[in-house]
C-alpha cells in the first residue's frame, strides 16, 4: 500500500519547512506540488522521483481539485509514497481537509505534516507581531476569498469587525475593497492600521501600509497583486520598529548565479541569507573527462608520485571518485605530499582524511608556483589532476624547477543546456536582474556564448557584475563586459564580501 503525506511546505522561505516535511520530500516516490510551494524544495527530492505540478493561480488551474484528489489516490493505489506539498499549512485554507477526506474514503493511508502558514510568517517577516501585550490578545484568520458557490457568507462580519484585535485575511487582495467596506460598515474605525504583505518571507517580499479608508488606493498605486496577506489591527504600527527582513543589506537585489548547479548552493545560500533574490541559471556543467584513461592510469600508479597537486574542490571530488572506483582510498597517497590551491580545496581534502603540505598565500596558480620554490622539485614526480583546458602556468613552471609533471584531466566544464536562455534573456532585457556573479572564466565565456554578443553587452550596461578574482575578471573584460566588483580573497566568501562592499558604495 502506498501512502500520502499532506505536507505544509511553508510560506515561501525554503528554510521554513519542518524537518519532518523535508524528510518526506527526500524519500518520496512522487512529489506533487502547488503554485505557492517553493520550487527550491524540489532539489531535495530523489533524482528518480516523479515531480508533478498541480498549481492553481487565479483562474488558471493546471488540474482541478477533483483531478488532484484522483491523482493522489491513483499514485497511492500504485504503492507509491507521495509527498503532497502545499503552500503554508495544509489545514489553513489549503483544502488539505478535502484531500484527506477523499484518501480516507478510498482506504488510502495518509499523514498530515503541519507547516508554517503565511498568515503568521508573512506578518512576522514584515515586522508585525500578530499579538502584543500592549495592543491585543486576540487574532483571527479569515479567508479573503470564500467559495463563490455558497449561498451566503459564513463570516460573521459584525462580530469579527470589533470583537477581534488583529484580523489576517488570506487570498483577499482582489476583494480588498469589499473587505475594508465590510469592516468599516460593521464598526471598525476607518483609521485602523492595515498592512498588505506580498510574497511574504521571500526575497521578493513587498509591504505597504495604510488604514482601512486609505489602503485600497495605496494598493492600487503600488500595483499590489496576489499572493498577499492582509493584516488589520493596531499591531501594524509596530512595523517601523520591528522591520528586520526588508532591511537586510542585499534585500531588493536580484542576483544571477551562473555557477554550475552542483556548486551553486553555497553561494545562493549566503546571498539569500543577506536578503538577495537569487536567479540560478548555470552557464556551465561539470562532467567526467571524455577520456578517463589518463586519470585512471595515474591512480593505478599513484604510489610512484612524490606530489599530488589539487587546484579546485571539483578536482578533489573527481580525483577521489576515480580513486574509490579502483578500490583505493586516502591510504594510497601515503608516499606522496599534497598541495592545494587554497583553503576551500584544502578543507575538501580534509573531508577525505588528508592534511595538505602546501597551501599558498593567495588562491591562484602563481601563488602555488611561489610556494613550490621552497621545495626541491628536481626529478620529483608530480600528479596534477584538474579541469581539462586549465591555465598552463602551473605545469610549465613546475617543469622549469625540474619536476616530472603528469597533467591529467579529472573533469571538464561544458556549456549548460540553453533551455533557460530565452527566459533568462527576457529577465535581463526587462531590467529585472540587477547583478550577475561569475565564479570562473568558464562561467563568463559560456554566459556570453548563450546570447547575441552585441545585444548582450548593451543590456549588461545596466547590470552590475561581480567576479571571484582577477583571472575571471580578465576574461570578462576581454569579452567586453565591465567588472564592478572583484573579490580580494578568491573564494565564495570573498565574492560575497565584494558584493556587500559594492552595494554599500
Amino acid at each position: 500500500m502506498g501512502k500520502v503525506y499532506l505536507i505544509g511546505a511553508g510560506p515561501g522561505d525554503v528554510g521554513l519547512i519542518t524537518v519532518k516535511g523535508l524528510d518526506c520530500v527526500k524519500t518520496a516516490d512522487v512529489v506533487v506540488y502547488d503554485y505557492l510551494a517553493s520550487p527550491r524544495l524540489l532539489a531535495y527530492a530523489r533524482e528518480d522521483a516523479e515531480i508533478i505540478y498541480v498549481g492553481k493561480k487565479g483562474g488558471d488551474h493546471t488540474l482541478s481539485q477533483d483531478g488532484i484528489n484522483a491523482l493522489l489516490v491513483e499514485k497511492a493505489k500504485a504503492g507509491k509514497t507521495v509527498a503532497r506539498l502545499k503552500g503554508g499549512d495544509p489545514f489553513i485554507f489549503g483544502r488539505g481537509g478535502e484531500e484527506a477526506e477523499v484518501l480516507k474514503e478510498q482506504g488510502q493511508a495518509f499523514e498530515i505534516v503541519p507547516g508554517v502558514t503565511s498568515a503568521i510568517a508573512a506578518p512576522a517577516y514584515a515586522g508585525i507581531p500578530l499579538t502584543h501585550r500592549k495592543h491585543t490578545a486576540t487574532v483571527a484568520f479569515v479567508t479573503g476569498h470564500e467559495d463563490p458557490t455558497k449561498d451566503e457568507s459564513n463570516i460573521d462580519w459584525a462580530k469579527i469587525s470589533t470583537g477581534i484585535g488583529t484580523i489576517v485575511f488570506l487570498m483577499g487582495i482582489k476583494n480588498l475593497p469589499m473587505i475594508t467596506k465590510r469592516l468599516m460598515d460593521n464598526g471598525r474605525a476607518p483609521q485602523t492600521p492595515v498592512a498588505l504583505v506580498r510574497w511574504g518571507t521571500t526575497p521578493g517580499q513587498e509591504t505597504v501600509t495604510g488604514t482601512l479608508e486609505t489602503i485600497v488606493d495605496i494598493a492600487q498605486k503600488a500595483k499590489i497583486k496576489p499572493p498577499a496577506v492582509i493584516v488589520v489591527g493596531e499591531v501594524v504600527d509596530l512595523r517601523p520598529v520591528l522591520n528586520w527582513f526588508e532591511t537586510k543589506p542585499l534585500f531588493g537585489q536580484k542576483i544571477l548565479v551562473t555557477r554550475s548547479r552542483k556548486q551553486a548552493s553555497a553561494l545562493v545560500e549566503k546571498l539569500a541569507d543577506l536578503g538577495a533574490d537569487c536567479v540560478e541559471t548555470p552557464t556551465i556543467e561539470l562532467v567526467p573527462p571524455k577520456d578517463p584513461k589518463p586519470l585512471e592510469d595515474a591512480v593505478d600508479n599513484i604510489a610512484a608520485y612524490d606530489w599530488v597537486v589539487l587546484t579546485s574542490v571539483n578536482g578533489v571530488d573527481y580525483f577521489f571518485d576515480c580513486l574509490f572506483s579502483k578500490g583505493k582510498d586516502a591510504r594510497a597517497l601515503a608516499n606522496a605530499k599534497v598541495a592545494a590551491i587554497g583553503p576551500a580545496t584544502s578543507a575538501k581534502l580534509r573531508e577525505y582524511g588528508l592534511v595538505t603540505d602546501i597551501v599558498p598565500k593567495t588562491y591562484r596558480a602563481e601563488s602555488v608556483v611561489e610556494a613550490f620554490l621552497q621545495e626541491d622539485m628536481k626529478d620529483k614526480k608530480v600528479l596534477l589532476p584538474r579541469a581539462a583546458q586549465a591555465r598552463p602556468i602551473l605545469p610549465v613552471e613546475l617543469k622549469k624547477m625540474g619536476a616530472l609533471v603528469d597533467e591529467v584531466p579529472a573533469y571538464e566544464t561544458v556549456q549548460a543546456s540553453q533551455d533557460q536562455a530565452q527566459v533568462l534573456w527576457e529577465r535581463l532585457e526587462s531590467g529585472e536582474i540587477t547583478m550577475t556573479t561569475f565564479t570562473s572564466s568558464s562561467t563568463v565565456s559560456n554566459f556570453v556564448a548563450l546570447f547575441d554578443k552585441e545585444k548582450l553587452l548593451k543590456v549588461m550596461e545596466g547590470v552590475k557584475t561581480a567576479s571571484i578574482g582577477p583571472i575571471t575578471s580578465d576574461t570578462a573584460r576581454d569579452l567586453g563586459l565591465k567588472v564592478d566588483m572583484e573579490a580580494e580573497a578568491y573564494t565564495i566568501d570573498g565574492l560575497v564580501q565584494a558584493i556587500l562592499d559594492g552595494v554599500g558604495k
